[in-house]
């Protein structure tokens, strides 16, 4: 069953010249030949991991809210032992939070809250994409999160790039896109994987033509490369994000989801995925290798079957270690924990259980942004 909700520098990157508004940190960018920047993959090392700490009652149903947040202290626990976390936090949350750190084991890194107003705890698709120019300088994209096409109240969590830049004095990057942070997977070498159902969708970029998608994202993230999943309109409320259904585990190798419940209508979307992936080429004309993730058949039925996010894939790299999801089902379990394995043999693979934020659509990845190291 499924559900949802290195770094190489670019030697082409040519010289740039930005005007810095003097009272601000926001930098207003144009697509020319004089400017680019290159997003590092996933697995390089980071600065920091970026979480939230919220589950609104407008937004999340009471009986999920409490297994949500401790869900939320395990994540954040689990990629301290690794790398230091910093959390947003609202001041009627903070003591709460404080209170299930604490009855978890001690990690070797810092945890961190930083106090603002959140709407939800989906930083990968709210918090910025940190990219690098080419003298190394660390920017934040703002990608006008308009709260997955409409869809969810999002007054304060459309602002939470332009907190976390503003805290750390990173400058604000700007695009006309609208798009999030799990809408896109790079391999760090200058490819990447989008679905058409969630980019190219009248609800975020109306007036915006496939080829010139590309071309600002090229520019934005140092790609060569864009390859196109179909996705899936309107069956949740990413449209299809592409970090459900294929991830980079190295440059040349991806992993794919593949729902195998012919009852479900990710049955067929995963099987077409992995056909458009056996026949995509890498930028040496190359086939990539495809690692299949094959989804739990048994979940936690403890908060229903709608929303819940039952796929492996949504896992997250950090420094020496991959955190991904268990969900009960000891074989499917193992299985993709074995892949991971053999995926990430320099990194330990930590297994564990956020049934709370499943029932909600989502992953540990969606929960998580990575900002890489100040270079």
């Amino acid at each position: 069953m499924i559900n949802r909700r290195k770094f190489i520098y670019a030697t082409s990157i040519l010289s740039i010249s930005v005007a810095l508004n003097a009272n601000s940190n926001f930098i207003k960018t144009k697509n020319t030949d004089f400017l680019t920047f290159f997003m590092p993959e996933e697995a390089e090392k980071h600065e920091r991991t970026w979480m939230s700490f919220v589950a609104n009652d407008y937004i999340w149903e009471e009986k999920q809210i409490p297994e949500v947040k401790r869900n939320l202290a395990l994540i954040a626990q689990t990629i301290a032992k690794y790398e230091p976390v910093s959390i947003l936090v609202s001041k009627n949350d903070k003591n709460e939070a404080i209170e299930l750190l604490a009855e978890l084991p001690t990690p070797k890194y810092p945890i961190t809250l930083f106090e603002t107003e959140i709407d939800d705890l989906w930083l990968r698709d709210t918090a910025p994409t940190f990219v690098y120019n080419q003298d190394h300088k660390k920017f934040g994209i703002d990608f006008n999160f308009n709260g997955w096409g409409e869809d969810q109240e999002h007054e304060l969590d459309s602002k939470v790039t332009s907190f976390i830049c503003k805290k750390n004095n990173i400058p604000i990057l700007n695009t006309a896109l609208i798009l999030e942070g799990g809408s896109f997977e790079i391999d760090g070498e200058g490819i990447a994987i989008l679905t058409e159902s969630s980019v190219l969708n009248d609800n975020r970029n109306p007036n915006w033509t496939k080829t010139e998608v590309e071309e600002e994202l090229k520019y934005l993230l140092g790609l060569e490369k864009i390859i196109w999943l179909k996705g899936i309109k309107g069956k949740d409320i990413t449209d299809g994000h592409v970090d459900f259904y294929a991830r980079f585990t190295s440059p040349g190798e991806i992993v794919v989801a593949f729902d195998p419940d012919e009852t479900s209508y990710d049955h067929q979307v995963t099987k077409e995925n992995i056909n458009i992936l056996k026949e995509a080429r890498d930028l040496n004309d190359k086939a990539f290798k495809l690692n299949i993730l094959e989804a739990p058949i048994k979940i936690n039925e403890e908060f229903g079957y709608k929303d819940f996010a039952a796929g492996y894939i949504g896992y997250y790299v950090c420094n020496g270690a991959v955190i991904m999801q268990s969900f009960g089902d000891e074989n499917a379990d193992r299985k993709a924990k074995k892949t991971l394995e053999n995926a990430f043999p320099n990194k330990k693979i930590e297994q564990i259980r956020i049934d709370g934020i499943a029932s909600g659509g989502g992953s540990i990845h969606c929960a998580t942004q990575q900002e890489p190291i100040n270079l």
